[in-house]
């Protein structure tokens, strides 16, 4: 389990001022959301909540941890109250959230939590990174599978991963955002993801002779088989490949020209009466690639995409961003805001809706008790996790996360989802409540003495 100290310095120091103005005990709702859609980018799919909620249900300070902030100078101010507090840490609140798999858009929550403001607080830090890392790598996820105009994409990062949890997570929110499956190991036993992957260059380096190499491969995994035939020619490689005959699943291309290999490799196959034998590309691949492979007709079947994939190179962070919308204070709510140039917020708990008859993709509204009592149809995509410290049921697992991704895919129009028309983009509206409370604060905030 991730560490309490998993967190920035300053989330505790704030914790410890909360106690000590006597405000650790306000309720305070937060909302974690897109402040906006990263450079090519005209969706998100919302991915890392069964992590996200893992945390939050386990997140405990031992008495090492303790000992250790007690010795930070930034810290030893903090009141004899706030250790103890520490010591009997538990997160009691509530969280509301999207199902994972949702297509999101800037400005609309992914979750909203609300609790004892010190129990909001602290958990900001890792919310946003898991929440905000795996969202990223299914949205790419999703952006190469659609590129790949149906063929199979295996997801073949974990090693160009920025750590080898990174990958582990990488890989289910590949899964996800449609991908068929990862070469990590680690992440089929975990989450259950069909795991992909047969033998590298150094099998066939390791032996004096390349057919020698495809012989033992064949043996050892039949039908299975798949020859990473561009170690030393690919032509050639392929041509001994194919005399081995069946069973194979087919070869693999690393490198080179893949236009004219993959049709190169087609036609040895077919002449070897291995019209069934696949195609499988892979080597620095991205959706623009890929794309550009499909409008060719090339005779791939199915693509291995590690770096781009597992990096989400091209567009490698979320402005996702974790902020305060309103606090219950002796029974009142008072709304918060952000009102600095480029990152004002929205103040009060919001519910999100999706109405397709409509020229817009979100309606997003004030929703202070974020219930459903008097919500319009349709449903609302908010929906409960935790609550009162408790998890309310079981979430869905990656399978059926990967299928309501797929669901939220197929309704989105054709220009939503093109690598090329940046002119298009859903919009986001708010509800007018939702500008008058923003109206109302600022209107507050500039009638506040200097």
């Amino acid at each position: 389990m991730p560490s309490a100290l998993l967190t920035d310095l300053y989330e505790l120091t704030m914790a410890a001022g909360y106690v000590a103005a006597g405000k650790h005990t306000e309720r305070a709702t937060f909302e974690l959301f897109l402040r906006r859609l990263p450079r090519n980018r005209k969706f998100a799919i919302a991915a890392g909540l069964p992590q996200a909620v893992e945390y939050l249900l386990n997140l405990r300070f031992t008495g090492e941890e303790i000992d250790y902030l007690r010795r930070l100078p930034r810290l030893a101010h903090a009141r004899p109250e706030f250790w103890e507090i520490l010591r009997d840490f538990r997160f009691t609140g509530d969280v509301w959230a999207v199902p994972e798999g949702t297509v999101l858009f800037a400005g609309e929550p992914f979750l909203t939590l609300r609790a004892p403001i010190i129990e909001a607080q602290i958990p900001e830090t890792f919310l946003l990174a898991t929440i905000s890392f795996q969202t990223m790598i299914a949205s790419k996820a999703a952006r190469i599978v659609d590129a790949a105009c149906g063929r199979s994409v295996v997801e073949f990062g974990t090693r160009r991963a920025h750590s080898p949890e990174a990958g582990v997570l990488a890989a289910r929110a590949s899964y996800i955002g449609g991908c068929l499956g990862t070469s990590n190991v680690e992440a089929g036993f975990r989450y259950g993801i069909p795991v992909y992957g047969t033998a590298a260059h150094s099998w066939v380096q390791a032996f004096d002779n390349e057919l020698e190499s495809f012989r033992c491969l064949q043996s050892l995994l039949g039908e299975s088989t798949v020859y990473l035939v561009d170690t030393y020619d690919p032509v050639e490689g392929t041509k001994k490949a194919a005399s081995l005959g069946s069973p194979l699943w087919g070869v693999r291309l690393d490198s080179g020209n893949l236009v004219e290999l993959s049709r190169e490799a087609r036609r040895i196959l077919d002449q070897a009466g291995l019209k069934d034998a696949k195609i499988m590309v892979s080597g620095d691949l991205n959706e623009y690639k890929i794309l550009e492979m499909m409008a060719a007709g090339l005779p791939i079947d199915a693509l291995g995409v590690g770096t781009d994939l597992a990096t989400s190179a091209d567009a490698p962070n979320m402005s996702a961003v974790y902020k305060l919308v309103e606090r219950e204070v002796g029974g009142k709510k008072r709304f918060a805001a952000k009102f600095s140039e480029d990152k004002q917020t929205l103040p009060g708990a919001k519910q999100i809706f999706r109405f397709p008859d409509r020229d817009l993709v979100g309606y997003v509204t004030e929703c202070p008790t974020c219930d459903e009592e008097g919500a319009p149809q349709p449903d609302p995509l908010l929906r409960p996790v935790i609550v009162g410290g408790v998890q309310v049921g079981a979430l869905p697992d990656a399978h059926t996360a990967r299928e309501h991704a797929r669901e939220n895919l197929s309704r989105l129009p054709k220009v939503i989802r093109s690598l090329y028309d940046e002119e298009h983009s859903y919009r986001v509206e708010y509800s007018a409540e939702l500008w008058r409370l923003y109206e109302d604060l600022l209107e507050q905030y500039e009638g506040q003495p200097s």
